[in-house]
């Protein structure tokens, strides 16, 4: 049997989708879903909160829970890396996701702390190094607003960053152009990428940041970033919160037959 919240949360969650509660509208004051006995202070608190995570409401000081009005945001797939973005603008990835979403968006959405740090398993074999070497962790937490929408970590080999702006702490983007902009003006211009994605619930310390409802799921990001060469510049963890992104890829189709044939 669900718990008490979830069965609260899917209740209200199939009003709103019914448009019974509309775009922009307010849902009932936690007091008054109490005294009409759909549970205590705790289980409705805790029912809002799922629809929060699950990108159907907003939640403020002062205005309470609202119907959310926004899509889930576009999280672009190939077309988030284009270089002309980064090299010859300043559209670091998150924000080119916010403008193919139509969404407003201020640098310092993203904030992040820097530290030299042992290299767990997954990032040394990543790289080509031995468990426990150093590398540098540029940790981001990105936000729409106040709310929360991904981490991402990104893992750099000490020679190749030492003394650039990735390694500066200040929030925001690491300069015009961002990180990619920052290896390309050291020589490290990036060449392919290769993604994998999972999706899992979120741990008690992500679903904390994020703001998450307990069992919600999240999707976990694993990127490793080439120059032309083959050296690995960059290799990253981000962890998604699944309801507030749509995922989009647009491609040619490969056909490695007629590659073969050539």
């Amino acid at each position: 049997m669900a718990p008490k919240w979830r069965e609260l949360a899917d209740k209200l969650a199939e009003r709103i989708r019914s448009g019974e509660f509309a775009p922009g509208q307010q849902l009932p004051h936690i007091r008054d879903l109490v005294e009409a006995g759909e549970g205590s202070k705790s289980t409705v608190h805790a029912a809002y909160k799922a629809l929060e995570a699950e990108g159907l409401v907003t939640s403020s000081r002062g205005h309470g829970t609202v119907v959310r009005e926004q899509a889930p945001l576009k999280r672009l797939g190939i077309a988030r890396y284009d270089k002309a973005k980064w090299r010859d603008g300043d559209e670091v990835a998150f924000i080119a996701d916010r403008v193919a979403s139509g969404r407003a968006y201020k640098r310092g959405e993203q904030t992040q702390k820097v530290s030299r740090v042992p290299a767990p398993a997954v990032v040394a074999a990543a790289h080509g190094l031995p468990e426990g070497a150093e590398v540098y962790a540029r940790a981001r937490l990105v936000k729409e607003g106040d709310q929360p929408t991904h981490t991402l970590t990104s893992y750099y080999r000490p020679e190749h960053v030492e003394g650039t702006r990735i390694v500066d702490p200040t929030p925001g983007p690491a300069g015009k152009g961002g990180g990619f902009r920052v290896l390309y003006d050291a020589g490290y211009e990036i060449d392919h990428m290769q993604e994998e994605l999972r999706a899992r619930v979120a741990t008690p310390d992500e679903a904390a940041l994020l703001q998450l409802a307990p069992g919600e799921w999240v999707v976990e990001l694993h990127r490793t970033t080439f120059t032309a060469d083959g050296t690995v510049v960059e290799f990253a963890v981000g962890i998604h919160a699944a309801t507030r992104f749509s995922w989009s890829y647009d491609f040619k189709v490969p056909d490695s037959a007629q590659e073969v044939a050539q």
